[in-house]
Order: C-alpha cells, then sequence, then structure tokens
C-alpha cells in the first residue's frame, strides 16, 4: 500500500474527522464543500449529496441547494421512503450538537429526530433501502450505546442492538445495507471486504487483504459494488461468490473513490465521489463516465 494513501485513509476515519476531506481551495464558492455521502432520489432524477452546509442537488445537469436546514450532514443515506442522516446543526439551530439521527420524508425540507440528540455523531452510517433498517458505526459511548462498535435498529432508533462483528479484524472504512435483507450487511476496511449474513454478529472477509473505501449493494441483491485502493477500477461481485465483474473508472490522480450510487429507476446510472470533491456519473454501468463536480465546484 501506498505510504501517502494510508496516511489519507487513517486521517479520513479518525474519531474526530468527517469521512470526505475536503481538497484545494477553489477559486470559487464551491457547491461542495465537503462530500458526506451520496444517493439518487427514489425517482431517479436528482443525485443528493451531503456537503456541510446543506443538501445539494444535481438534478437536469445543474447544481443546486436543497430546501431546508443548512446542518453540517456527516453520516447520509436514502431509503425508498426516507432519508436518513447524522450530523451537526446549522447555526442558529435550536438542535443540540451533535443531532444524533434524524430523518426526512421530504427530500431534506425538514427532519424529524429519532434519538440521541447532543450524545452522537455517525460518520459511518447506512440503511436498507426498502427494509429501512440502520446502521451505524459508533465511535464512542452514549447513553444507547455502551461501547464502540457496529449497532443497528430495526424500529426507526427505539432500540440498538451491537453487532458483534467476530472476524471483523480491521478498521471500518465504509458500510452499506442490503436493499431488501436487515440482516446483512457489508463493510470496507482498510484490511479489505467483508460481508455479514446475521446482523453483523459475524463477517467474512470477501477476497483480498487491501482497503476497500467505498462498498454499495446493487439494488438487484445480488451484488456488490466496491473500490479497492488502488482507484483504478470499481469492482462488481456476486454474493453467492460466482460472478466477479471489473468496471471502469475515471483516471483519478492522488485521489481515490469514497462513495458510490446507483439510480433506483435506473439501474444502469451510478454515481461516485473522492475524497478530492470530485463527482461523476455513468449511464451505461460504468463504461463511460461523465464528470459533474471538480474539486467541489458544479459543471
Amino acid at each position: 500500500m501506498r505510504p501517502s494513501f494510508l496516511r489519507s485513509l487513517l486521517a479520513m476515519i479518525g474519531t474526530v474527522t468527517a469521512l470526505g476531506i475536503a481538497g484545494p481551495p477553489a477559486s470559487a464558492e464551491p457547491i461542495l464543500h465537503h462530500v458526506h455521502g451520496l444517493a439518487f432520489a427514489p425517482d431517479g432524477k436528482a443525485l443528493l449529496v451531503p456537503a456541510h452546509i446543506g443538501l445539494a442537488i444535481y438534478r437536469d445537469g445543474r447544481w443546486s441547494k436543497a430546501p431546508g436546514p443548512t446542518h453540517d450532514f456527516m453520516g447520509f443515506s436514502a431509503a425508498k421512503n426516507a432519508i436518513y442522516t447524522s450530523g451537526h446543526p446549522a447555526p442558529g439551530s435550536a438542535l443540540r450538537n451533535p443531532f444524533g439521527l434524524m430523518k426526512s420524508t421530504d427530500g431534506g425540507k425538514t427532519w424529524s429526530s429519532l434519538g440521541l440528540l447532543g450524545e452522537a455523531d455517525f460518520h459511518q452510517l447506512a440503511v436498507g433501502y426498502h427494509t429501512s433498517v440502520v446502521y451505524v458505526v459508533n465511535a464512542q459511548p452514549n447513553s444507547r450505546m455502551p461501547q464502540p462498535g457496529i449497532y443497528f435498529t430495526a424500529d426507526e432508533g427505539k432500540s440498538w442492538k451491537r453487532s458483534e462483528s467476530v472476524g471483523l479484524a480491521a478498521q471500518v472504512i465504509s458500510i452499506a445495507v442490503h436493499p431488501a435483507e436487515t440482516g446483512t450487511v457489508a463493510v470496507g476496511t482498510l484490511g479489505g471486504l467483508y460481508l455479514s449474513r446475521d446482523f453483523g454478529a459475524s463477517f467474512k472477509r470477501l477476497g483480498r487483504n487491501s482497503p476497500v473505501t467505498a462498498v454499495l449493494f446493487d439494488f438487484d441483491g445480488k451484488h456488490l459494488y466496491f473500490v479497492r485502493e488502488d482507484a483504478d477500477a470499481l469492482r462488481r461481485i456476486a454474493l453467492d461468490g460466482q460472478n466477479d465483474k471489473t468496471l471502469g473508472l475515471p483516471r483519478l490522480e492522488r485521489d481515490f473513490v469514497l462513495y458510490i450510487a446507483q439510480n433506483p429507476a435506473k439501474p444502469d446510472e451510478l454515481a461516485i465521489a473522492t475524497r478530492q470533491r470530485h463527482a461523476f456519473v455513468s449511464t451505461d454501468a460504468g463504461q463511460n463516465w461523465k464528470q459533474i463536480a471538480r474539486e467541489g465546484e458544479g459543471l
């Protein structure tokens, strides 16, 4: 592994450093100050990016800011009927900092609390698209989580259960939840890609021992997308181990992919976002890519 890459990863997943570190300052006001997640809207017509000072939206070839509070969104994931997030309240907000787990059913215009206000800031958070089960990586104890680790809730934050994570021997970088199976979760770690089918009680490594910076379940429920540390290819593998496909990625200089998104209305449409706040979309399952943001500035 390249030493500079390892330093970047360790900084990225530190307990006080958000996933998605800002790149060099841009000459104009960037639309993406940070990148803390990536998801398509359920109708497939917009790409949502939590961007440090609110939610950025890419629709019809243009960037805009979503209506609603300009919270500093950290962990971020979209289900069919709601968006789930964690992070810090906007300046002047009455919310306690950090704001724990929150949910929006109107595209980010308004948010409701699901608990842990003033206690938790989850940088790694994922939700099952059809099940709304939420998994988080908790960095420090709080009133609902007595120790660090992976936790999940299947009842909108009313109760949490810790995943024992047997077999998971490396620090988690990214997390994804199966769209339909509540107990199936995948994590990218400094030591490779891991899969659990028992609510995180145990994990099995898939493939070699090298950092995986981004992971996503295909909406077909049978495949995983992921990117390894070399960032030169997007991989798609079958959960049953019978198929492993290498897809293209745009050329990235001193950069790596942090997030992958798939369009639920058009499964061949993919999007990626990188540490340097570059964003790309592909309408042909990764064969060709169009850049839509460069160092945080919309194109």
